[in-house]
């Protein structure tokens, strides 16, 4: 059954017992396919002792974690033996790595940002939205992380490591504040531009409207005279001249008042 939770990709983070077995699931974050649009989710991550000393991992998702995790614990010589270690050691490299995609996500917004400077796209716009799913799955995963801490230290509360436990609480707590940041940076970036693109179109709105209007006072006034009836200086000589003239005068009058107004 165990085996069955690590392959939910929203599974949570959690810690249990049964007899001498104890099962842990970490979330930890993944890179995601070009056909999943966004860059970044999270993915669970087991790990299985027995008796706090046999230890095995599961994951059945391609993730860094394992292999940065290896080549850390080599090059520091370290020698993990207990369950509770090995937990606090994937938790710190969890931390890292969510800090590492962390500052990975805020350049793809910065860059984002600057081609929407130059012109705002559909693309551009879609692509922050992929961005904001990404912090999403950081933010419930890494505060399902630090819940987990809190279980671990409480059912390994003999054989814990202080030192380290400190350093994982440490750089889980970064994470979780940087996530937020971010995601409140990038929410108040997608609102920003929101009001740009409806300012830009009452704005295009607008213009059209009143260049609508400085049109139509021509097309009256040619209506007008363009009807079968007898109408004032129908008759003059020069009334269609006349005419022309009382048309271009009324419309650049439309037009400079418009213009005042900042609607043309």
């Amino acid at each position: 059954m165990f085996l069955e939770y690590l392959g939910d990709p929203e599974e949570l983070p959690r810690v249990e017992r049964e007899g001498v077995w104890t099962m842990t699931i970490v979330l930890v974050p993944i890179e995601c396919s070009p056909d999943e649009g966004m860059p970044f989710r999270t993915a669970p991550f087991g790990i299985i002792s027995k008796d706090g000393r046999m230890l095995l991992t599961v994951s059945y998702y391609k993730n860094a974690i394992v292999r940065s995790f290896v080549a850390r614990t080599m090059k520091k010589g370290l020698n993990i033996t207990k369950s509770a270690d090995l937990t606090l050691q994937i938790l710190y490299e969890t931390a890292l790595w969510y800090l590492h995609y962390l500052k990975t996500l805020t350049n793809d917004v910065v860059g984002a940002e600057k081609d929407l400077k130059k012109s705002i796209r559909n693309d551009d716009l879609i692509w922050l939205m992929h961005l904001q799913k990404s912090l999403v799955f950081f933010n419930t995963a890494i505060k399902g992380n630090v819940m987990l801490l809190e279980r671990v230290k409480k059912i390994f509360e003999s054989e814990i490591d202080e030192e380290l436990l400190e350093d994982v609480d440490i750089e889980l707590r970064q994470a979780d504040s940087t996530v937020c940041i971010y995601s409140d940076i990038l929410e108040n970036t997608l609102d920003a531009y929101a009001s740009i693109i409806s300012n830009n179109v009452n704005g295009v709105m607008k213009r059209m409207t009143g260049l609508s209007i400085i049109l139509m006072v021509p097309t009256l006034i040619a209506s007008l005279y363009g009807m079968n009836v007898d109408i004032l200086i129908g008759g003059y000589r020069y009334a269609f001249w006349f005419i022309i003239i009382i048309s271009m005068v009324l419309t650049a009058c439309a037009f400079l008042w418009f213009r005042k107004i900042k609607w043309v």
